[in-house]
């Protein structure tokens, strides 16, 4: 029987900016800047007291258009998870290797995955409910019924409604790299959060990174160095994922894509 769950500590949240979405609206990061209509979001250092383990590695931001709303109504009813504890074979009807992207945005890579591997399930995760609802769009044009959807906080998804060894593979594509050494604790990428894979994650599964930041690349390349569950590598592109979104951007900024696989220890 594991032991009580202690009341979760303090957490940091960065709060909502007054400026609605637009109806499909790209994911932003951190990064990136806007232009001068627009209120530039800023990111204040951390308050005494707050727990870096539960910092938020994403920010929410905007109002949801009549379009989202509508696609969420109608599409997500279908895809959705059942609430409570997760359990991949009630919600997909049947046993199969399951992977759960993180931050999937528009959803490009998790629909492609789920055409590509139909023998496979895949839970998709983001906070940014725009872009969920025009993968919801584009999930139900493309005819994937492998593919489920979760709006939420990936590491609370984790903690607190996945068991032990429930994943096949994780993947994380192109997260937003936070920048600033201030925001290093805000990056996806973390001792905390490599436990919390390490253990969701079946004997021998694995997590796949795609990052055009080079600093980003190198984040991860110490952090996984120095944790005792998983070995690293770099890693071939996948073939079925679509070059498009970040990684578009990225290339055609002339950055490199940067392609690592962490593999879970026994």
């Amino acid at each position: 029987m594991p032991a009580a769950r202690q009341a979760p500590a303090a957490h940091y949240d960065a709060g909502v900016s007054d400026q609605p979405d637009h109806a499909d609206s790209a994911p932003t990061r951190a990064r990136q800047t806007h232009g001068p209509d627009r209120r530039q979001h800023v990111v204040p250092d951390l308050p005494p007291g707050v727990t870096p383990a539960r910092v938020r590695s994403f920010v929410r931001r905007g109002r949801l258009s009549s379009l989202t709303r509508d696609r969420v109504e109608r599409l997500a009813p279908t895809r959705a998870l059942p609430e409570g504890r997760f359990d991949a074979a009630t919600t997909f009807g049947r046993s199969a290797p399951v992977v759960l992207e993180v931050g999937c945005g528009h959803g490009h890579a998790a629909i492609a995955y789920a055409a590509a591997f139909p023998q496979h399930d895949i839970v998709a995760m983001d906070v940014h409910t725009p872009g969920l609802a025009r993968m919801l769009a584009n999930a139900d044009e493309a005819g994937v019924p492998n593919l489920r959807v979760e709006i939420g906080d990936a590491v609370l998804f984790l903690e607190e409604r996945v068991d032990d060894a429930t994943f096949d593979a994780v993947h994380l594509f192109f997260p937003d790299p936070w920048h600033k050494k201030k925001h290093t604790k805000r990056r996806f990428v973390s001792p905390a959060n490599l436990d919390l894979l390490a253990r969701v994650l079946k004997p021998g599964g694995h997590v796949l990174v795609a990052t055009d930041q080079d600093f980003y690349a190198e984040h991860v390349l110490a952090e996984v160095a120095a944790h005792p569950r998983f070995e690293v590598h770099r890693a071939e592109r996948p073939q079925w994922r679509p070059r498009n979104g970040f990684e578009a951007k990225g290339i055609a900024a002339g950055r490199t894509i940067n392609e690592l696989r962490l593999d879970r220890l026994p």
